[in-house]
């Protein structure tokens, strides 16, 4: 819902340590795969209840999520750098519920089950409307510059990792926040099936 709003000064903003970084040497997958290892360390925070060290890791995989990008469009964006930052970023999100879970499986146990099931829905439909958009030419007019269609909805990236950030700094609402997310992103899930369903209602 919010990344259309927050990307543009995003990108702007790190533009400038992109192309440091750039003639450091640096490449946009190099970058991806560095911010997939930190994030990654969020997990073993999360399961043994180091929370602000867990978001920590988070914030430094997003920070360089978007800091990828920047380099990528500054060197030209590749068919494997567009396939590494959807591929990475849909199991890292998945990671941080799995981490919660972890760390309290008999209280988190179902709920997070229930946002790692909202996450299929509007992961799966996110890429297989990009799949046929793309068989179909169709280009996103809110987000041009991603490697595959964009498809917004109540629950975005930016949205992800606010809930990201709410659980780490108060874990004890982990189930509430985790439900009332899971909803969301099932309504999300919902009007995507129902806008590809319209979309491509025609051969």
């Amino acid at each position: 819902m919010f990344d259309s709003v927050l990307i543009p000064p995003q990108e702007r903003v790190l533009a400038v340590p992109a192309r440091l970084l750039a003639r450091l040497g640096a490449t946009a997958n190099g970058v991806t795969i560095t911010g997939f290892a930190v994030g990654l360390l969020a997990v073993p925070a999360i399961a043994l209840h180091h929370y602000w060290l867990g978001l920590v890791f988070i914030a430094l995989n997003r920070l360089m999520d978007g800091l990828d990008g920047a380099i990528a469009r500054q060197r030209g964006p590749t068919d494997r750098g567009a396939f590494l930052d959807i591929a990475l970023d849909f199991f890292f999100y998945a990671a941080i519920p799995f981490a919660f879970v972890l760390a309290d499986p008999v209280a988190n146990g179902l709920a997070g089950a229930f946002l790692l099931l909202s996450f299929i829905g509007t992961g799966t439909s996110f890429l297989a409307f990009a799949i046929i958009a793309e068989r179909r030419g169709l280009k996103s007019l809110s987000m041009p510059k991603k490697g595959l269609y964009y498809l917004g909805g109540i629950t975005e990236g930016a949205e992800t990792i606010m809930l990201f950030a709410l659980i780490c700094v108060v874990p004890q609402a982990f189930v509430l926040l985790a439900t009332i997310f899971a909803v969301l992103a099932l309504i999300t899930t919902l009007t995507r099936w129902w806008w590809g369903w319209r979309s491509f209602s025609m051969p």
